[in-house]
């Protein structure tokens, strides 16, 4: 059996999560992992929480993190997980301090931590990962194979419940609403963009490049400014998107903004479009509303749970044969969103959250 789940079910991939595509790390903040398991820096007892995912699979674990924090409020919570997204989560004082890890490789840890939590999978091989730091106590899903006993891991449940359930095991206090992060934007301005993000970590959940040209330029006419993100992978695609329009009113910023800087701009937008990928999680944190298109999995898995009157998921798929997310080609479900429905979508929502501007 392995791993399922965060890394290794329809949550994510064993590396990128689900997000990799998006708020690439710099190559400065990849020394977020700082030797967190070196004597000398605090003497607090530690707890190790491993999530060494993407984006959106961070951030469908704040809630959890935060549930520690509270439950252990003597102890210094550092996250084992890339470089990247958690250190913009230990500067937003999610958690203490990063080691930097990714996927089911060896976390870089100098002893044993006092607890250690799998906010990563059902296991086996992320709990024995764990079990090999000898902490004093690991705070896991049951597995029969690593010798752990736990709560239950279920298939069909929200991933941000999932965790909550796990951390709420050892009398953790936490809920949905600790989803909520403050990136400094204050409030969207009468220009503030709609930005469109048409990459996706797997060609299974990215919508055809077409419909998104045809999205942003209906956008442009309406008298709507349109940025469109992306990875530096991605600036091929984006330059599609924005081609032929004019430059002061759609720009892409494909490979030009670091993680802090891709949730400064969608906190500060009129609305997000986007695929099930991390960007539509940062919207959810920031409280910037969203239309969403999934595809291969059922947005009960991975949509948005708070201010769900705020964000638009648009699906067509069956929720008892859910697809592939790593799947290569554009998933079934996400090719029957038409182009029309999302443009319908954003203008009822745009109608009801921010006024029309020409």
């Amino acid at each position: 059996m392995t791993d399922v789940g965060a890394g290794g079910g329809p949550g994510g991939g064993p590396l990128a999560g689900r997000d990799g595509e998006a708020g690439a790390p710099r190559d400065d903040d990849r020394v977020a992992g700082r030797q967190a398991g070196a004597p000398g820096q605090d003497a607090r007892p530690v707890v190790l929480a491993l999530r060494a995912l993407g984006l959106g699979d961070a951030l469908t674990g704040v809630p959890a993190l935060r549930g520690l924090r509270r439950s252990f409020p003597g102890h210094r919570l550092v996250l084992a997980a890339p470089a990247g997204v958690g250190g913009w989560l230990r500067d937003l004082g999610v958690v203490d301090d990063v080691v930097a890890s990714s996927g089911l490789e060896p976390v870089p840890w100098g002893h044993g931590p006092d607890v250690a939590v799998n906010l990563h999978g059902s296991g086996p091989e992320s709990h024995r990962l764990l079990l090999g730091l000898g902490p004093g106590r690991l705070v896991a899903f049951a597995s029969p194979e690593a010798g752990v006993d736990g709560p239950a891991w279920r298939r069909d449940e929200h991933e941000v419940d999932r965790w909550l359930r796990l951390v709420r095991s050892v009398g953790a206090e936490c809920s949905r609403e600790d989803l909520r992060l403050d990136v400094g934007v204050a409030r969207r301005d009468d220009e503030a963009p709609v930005v469109l993000h048409p990459g996706a970590a797997s060609g299974s959940r990215r919508w055809p490049v077409d419909r998104w040209a045809a999205l942003a330029a209906g956008l442009v006419a309406d008298g709507r400014r349109v940025v469109v993100t992306g990875g530096p992978q991605e600036a091929a695609i984006a330059g599609a998107v924005v081609d032929g329009l004019a430059g002061d009113r759609a720009t892409s910023t494909a490979g030009d903004l670091d993680l802090p800087g891709l949730a400064r701009l969608v906190a500060g937008a009129a609305l997000v479009v986007c695929g099930d990928t991390g960007v539509a999680h940062v919207a959810t944190a920031v409280g910037t509303p969203s239309v969403l298109l999934f595809g291969p999995t059922p947005p009960r898995w991975w949509g948005p749970c708070i201010d769900e009157d705020t964000h638009v998921v648009l699906w067509h798929g069956d929720p008892e044969r859910p697809g592939d997310p790593h799947g290569d080609e554009t998933d079934p479900a996400l090719l029957a969103v038409s182009t029309a429905e999302v443009r319908d979508a954003v203008e009822a929502l745009l109608a009801r959250v921010a006024p029309a501007r020409v």
